[in-house]
């Protein structure tokens, strides 16, 4: 008996592609391989020149939509298209833009953009013939997916990754958008949680656990080293405020005034860069730290292989890949018990956790790994089998493959 034809589906993400979001790069390449028909789409160009991007990245931004490219004549196209073609759904879907709006001008005007933007996403869902949506991230672009599916009489689905969803769920009107779903997938527990209390339990079945993953055959362990010339202490992120590298650097004061020979690297970037290179320049943390700045993910893996920590000291998570592809590489972790972070790592078997914002507990977590090698080696073995077993990318894509296919059975395939 013939196998039967996978769905195809449109993904639309905010930027695409982009270094901080490079697993959902993985997410669509792991589920072409497995048969199914990605059409990708994005709001925004990638984060960097084309020159820039890697292979596999320059591959798809050949291939990918870009809404925001098109420009006013095709904005205004696609709308006299979408009027012509069915102004009952062009003026209903108009009105619900409005409507989730609410009172607030600010909110109104930016309606109308992701109206705009959702007629020339709907064109190109008609063109590609395209009877279903997903969206990565519960921020602006998936209202723009909502209006749009409302406007092609298509179906919708969104990844949710939090929290920043969660701590304005009105603003971002989480709760319509959960409605208007056909089903969810959320990145852990955490997240399917917050979607419960967000939602009538009408809604529960529509939410599926869907975690993330590494690709564990490429972030493979470097020998383990009993000492370190220098112990480096690894931090991978945006620079924002959320991800409390400053609380990192006033962990690294304690260090150094405890007389720990270390280096503290900060790859990534973001606005709050000048306010950490400003504290980073005081004589107590002179040659302690280094601004390495973004890395894309053929890059990134130097940087884990001298590490003797990686220390993520965050006030806001989902469930940080980065912290996956380094507990995959055998580096143990220290980071913070907050959302969804305890469900990848179990304080003292797979890493160690400590309470946001509590610098000493930082420090004296650092400590401990730079004076135990055993420890080291003990956390980092388990983070690897944590990771292989339940955040293992090739795994967790064919359960991903599993959700889209019992959902969208019965939807248009090639």
């Amino acid at each position: 008996m013939p196998q039967q034809a996978k769905p195809r589906l449109g993904y639309l993400v905010s930027q695409y592609p982009g270094i901080s979001h490079t697993f959902i790069l993985r997410e669509v390449l792991g589920l072409q391989r497995l048969g199914f028909r990605i059409e990708p789409a994005s709001v925004n160009l990638p984060d960097r020149p084309v020159e820039r991007l890697t292979a596999d990245e320059r591959t798809e931004a050949e291939r990918t939509y870009y809404i925001k490219q098109q420009g006013a004549s095709g904005a205004a196209g696609a709308m006299l298209t979408r009027f012509v073609r069915a102004p009952g759904r062009f003026f209903s879907t108009l009105l619900c833009a409005l409507r989730l709006g609410g009172p607030d001008p600010r909110k109104l005007s930016y309606q109308v953009f992701y109206f705009v933007e959702a007629c020339l996403l709907a064109e190109w869902m008609r063109s590609k013939r395209l009877s279903h949506l997903h969206v990565h991230f519960a921020t602006p672009a998936s209202m723009v997916g909502l209006l749009a599916t409302r406007l092609e009489g298509a179906t919708l689905s969104i990844t949710v990754h939090g929290p920043d969803e969660f701590y304005d769920a009105p603003g971002y009107r989480l709760t319509e958008k959960i409605e208007a779903c056909a089903f969810l997938c959320a990145i852990g527990y955490y997240a399917r949680s917050q979607l419960m209390k967000l939602s009538e339990p009408a809604h529960w079945d529509k939410i599926e656990i869907s975690p993330l993953g590494v690709e564990v055959d490429l972030f493979t362990p470097p020998p383990f080293r009993e000492t370190h010339e220098r112990f480096e202490v690894l931090c991978v992120g945006r620079l924002v405020p959320a991800k409390g590298q400053h609380i990192l650097l006033r962990a690294a004061e304690l260090l150094a005034a405890h007389g720990r020979d270390f280096l503290l690297r900060f790859v990534g970037d973001g606005p709050d860069r000048d306010s950490l290179e400003r504290e980073a320049a005081q004589p107590a943390l002179a040659g302690r730290v280094r601004f390495e700045g973004s890395v894309d993910q053929e890059h990134i893996r130097e940087f884990y292989s001298t590490a003797g920590a990686f220390a993520l000291a965050s006030f806001a998570e989902g469930i940080p890949v980065v912290l996956m592809e380094a507990m995959a590489m055998e580096i143990p972790c220290v980071t913070t018990w907050i959302t969804g972070i305890p469900e990848l790592i179990r304080n003292g078997e797979d890493g160690l956790l400590v309470a946001p914002s509590d610098v000493e507990g930082l420090a004296l977590a650092l400590e401990c790994l730079m004076d135990d090698a055993r420890l080291r080696r003990r956390l980092g073995e388990s983070a690897r089998q944590r990771v292989n077993e339940h955040y293992n990318l090739r795994k967790n894509i064919l359960r991903l493959s599993a959700i889209f296919e019992r959902r969208l059975s019965g939807k248009a395939t090639d």
